[in-house]
């Protein structure tokens, strides 16, 4: 077990070799473990490898460091998770650039029913955290077990954490560094604190990775990923937040921001989000309700009746086959495992949910009725 792990992790460690080539890699050798025992000709063959690649995997000297790892793992008591996995967060296979490995501090809920991001600037304002704090606690009132993903950074991240925390929902931190640290340090105890209640810590880097500004835009891609939406709440022109909230956009997930004061700079980021139509305007959790299908899925009956005879074709009985066998699916992973793109999948789900056959869930999620 523990040598699967370290061949594993030192597929990501290979120079050249990227989340798309090492799941490449892996499809066509069948194991990151064949992957190092295959010849270098028939690695050439594999679509986007060739020679520079090829060679590069048969020279690696990564199996050395990729132990090292594996014994920081089990010496901190971090997981983890490899793509195929079943605990792997299945929003993020939807992603084509998703870590072939995550790791993960403590427990938190990856594959609850609702994830939510809230992201924002490090200069929060009392008014953007008091809507930060107002708005999880409606979430908590109202019953909606929500995982809160953000970034552990100060401002309007530390406030959701601190927030969820306060209301009794998990919150997990996307960290752009390795676990062995926690940065803020300021922070610490909180990480502490959400590892030990129901929540966590999540990074995609090795630990004693270099704290860089380039590594916090990079984690961006996973706080969108991991969530069925991501909100943005007071934000500058620029910033990690707007990356993030272009990085939901780019994975099909909603986005949503929360206005602010004519002039205010850090409303500027929020104002151009929403008059660019990248974002929903958003002012309470009625509006999050109205645009996830949250309240409607809570209270309402199946308005439509299956139809009792129907005559499949062969896409909608393969995706029928499958939201039956796997339960409730994002969208993007019902690509992943129908092979079928988007562009077919999407109005195929329309006449399965015209005929009651399927049911449309928040987050783009689809399950058989």
């Amino acid at each position: 077990m523990t040598d699967n792990l370290i061949h594993k992790i030192a597929i990501s460690l290979i120079p050249g070799i990227g989340s798309v080539t090492a799941k490449s890699l892996i499809a066509y050798t069948g194991s990151a473990e064949q992957v190092f025992r295959e010849k270098e000709k028939a690695l050439r063959l594999i679509p986007g490898v060739g020679s520079i690649l090829a060679k590069n995997i048969i020279n690696s000297e990564v199996m050395s460091r990729a132990g090292k790892e594996v014994e920081f793992l089990q010496k901190n008591q971090v997981n983890a998770l490899f793509y195929l996995d079943d605990d792997y967060p299945q929003r993020l296979l939807g992603c084509t650039d998703a870590p072939v490995i995550l790791y993960v501090k403590g427990n938190p809920p990856l594959n609850c029913t609702k994830v939510i991001s809230i992201v924002g600037t490090r200069h929060a304002t009392e008014y953007g955290k008091n809507l930060v704090d107002h708005f999880i606690s409606t979430l908590a009132e109202r019953g909606y077990r929500t995982l809160i993903v953000s970034g552990l950074a100060y401002g309007i991240d530390i406030q959701s954490h601190k927030s969820a925390l306060r209301t009794g929902l998990p919150t997990v931190a996307v960290m752009g560094h390795g676990l062995e640290t926690v940065y803020p340090s300021l922070h610490t105890a909180i990480a502490k604190e959400m590892t030990e209640n129901q929540g966590g810590l999540v990074s995609d880097f090795l630990s004693n990775s270099p704290i860089d500004r380039t590594n916090f835009l990079r984690r961006n891609r996973i706080i969108a990923g991991l969530s069925d939406a991501t909100i943005v709440v007071e934000s500058a022109k620029k910033g990690g937040a707007l990356v993030t909230a272009e990085i939901a956009n780019s994975y099909n997930r909603d986005v949503f921001a929360f206005p602010g004061r004519v002039g205010d700079p850090y409303s500027e980021g929020c104002h151009f989000l929403i008059k660019s139509n990248r974002a929903v305007l958003i002012e309470s959790v009625n509006d999050l309700e109205y645009v996830m299908n949250w309240s409607a899925t809570q209270s309402q009956p199946d308005a439509i009746q299956p139809c009792l005879f129907y005559d499949f074709s062969a896409d909608e009985k393969l995706i029928v086959d499958l939201l039956r066998t796997e339960g409730e699916t994002p969208i993007d992973l019902i690509c992943i495992k129908t092979a079928l793109p988007m562009n077919k999948v999407s109005p195929t789900l329309l006449n399965l949910e015209f005929a009651g056959i399927v049911k449309g869930l928040p987050g783009k999620v689809f399950k058989a009725i």
